[in-house]
């Protein structure tokens, strides 16, 4: 899912946020081109070191960003050239809807799906938002709990107040 094809068009946002989601077209395009060439576990590498890099260390997004993030990943340093091609956006868009058809028009990111009440089916639910980022025990509690809301037939929402500012620690 990409935020900046759910917003494409959107003239109500505002000017800063409609200059990041334009900004958001490499990184995404970028990803899709890891995926197609290397696979789902290539393109997790990727994503997590680019993620590193923009969320964590601040870096900007620009080409030395990306080339660092997919030598570290593994794929060739080549693929960055992907952020500045509209040869991936059809495949960015296919990308995007998959997720929305799993979810439904009102959802943002992230988008995870769980093994349904059935057992067999699956629920898909937007989120999980935490902050900082849990670990260990705390982790694993937190997908039982979201596995065992999935598991209650017509379950749909919870939400509150966001109290802080994401951590990506």
């Amino acid at each position: 899912m990409g935020l900046s094809v759910l917003n494409e068009g959107r003239e109500d946002l505002p000017d800063r946020y409609k200059w990041l989601l334009t900004e958001g077209w490499g990184p995404v395009r970028i990803c899709i081109a890891v995926e197609q060439k290397y696979g789902q576990d290539a393109l997790g590498r990727f994503y997590t070191e680019l993620g590193t890099r923009l969320h964590k260390q601040g870096q900007e997004r620009s080409r030395k960003t990306y080339d660092a993030a997919l030598i570290a990943a593994g794929p060739a340093p080549d693929l960055a050239t992907a952020a500045e091609s509209t040869v991936y956006d059809d495949a960015v868009r296919a990308s995007h809807k998959a997720g929305i058809d799993t979810f439904g028009e009102e959802t943002g990111t992230p988008i995870i799906t769980v093994p349904g009440p059935d057992g067999e089916s699956e629920v898909a639910f937007f989120g999980p938002v935490v902050t900082p980022t849990p670990r260990e025990a705390e982790a694993l509690n937190l997908w039982d709990s979201i596995v065992a809301a999935a598991s209650v037939k017509g379950f749909f929402e919870i939400k509150r107040t966001r109290a802080e500012e994401p951590s990506f620690d």
